[in-house]
């Protein structure tokens, strides 16, 4: 190829760049006007500005208490393979995932987990056992019930569910805890 053939190749697309860069100009020109900083047409209603909407009321977390003494272990297992094991691991001395090992989970202390990274806000609540209404609250709804946390996963809406994942997890342990 000779330098005249490539004169004309880096001319065209320096041509296209200029084109494109004039027809965005004049497209903003066109397409987005100035905003007026107030507007043209006042109209006094004589109302008193409404009242701001009250915030909606958080939701509220049946126990789960009740639920435990009729849970479903081996459905809770399904729910954790589901929900649960691309993160998790279960078994005794297994290694932290991408979140920590839940082998004794039930009655352990937040960030129980030596060695794991945990975000901020759990990490805080270091000394609190994860009781059965705690897990409960945290499996419903991790983000708020500790907001900041890494954990990706939604939750679960089911409160049955919960209560067979969590009879479930309660057998992660040499020595189960009793149920409330």
């Amino acid at each position: 190829m000779n330098s005249m053939e490539l004169n004309k190749i880096a001319a065209s697309i320096l041509t296209a760049g200029i084109l494109f860069m004039v027809t965005g100009i004049i497209g903003d020109a066109l397409v987005h006007p100035k905003r007026l900083h107030q507007s043209v047409l006042n109209i006094d209603t004589g109302a008193a500005p409404a009242a701001a909407p009250a915030a909606p009321a958080a939701p509220t977390i049946e126990p789960i208490g009740p639920l435990l003494a009729n849970a479903n272990p081996e459905n809770g297992a399904a729910i954790a393979r589901r929900a649960c094991a691309a993160c998790h691991t279960f078994d005794q001395g297994g290694r932290n995932g991408v979140g920590p090992n839940l082998w004794g989970i039930v009655g352990a202390d937040h960030a129980h987990a030596e060695g794991f990274n945990y975000s901020q806000v759990i990490a805080g609540m270091r000394g609190t056992p994860w009781s059965y209404e705690e897990l409960n609250k945290f499996i419903a709804n991790p983000r708020a019930y500790a907001p900041g946390t890494r954990m990706a996963f939604n939750g679960l809406s089911s409160a049955q569910q919960r209560a067979d994942l969590i009879a479930w997890l309660r057998t992660l342990d040499a020595t189960p805890k009793p149920l409330p």
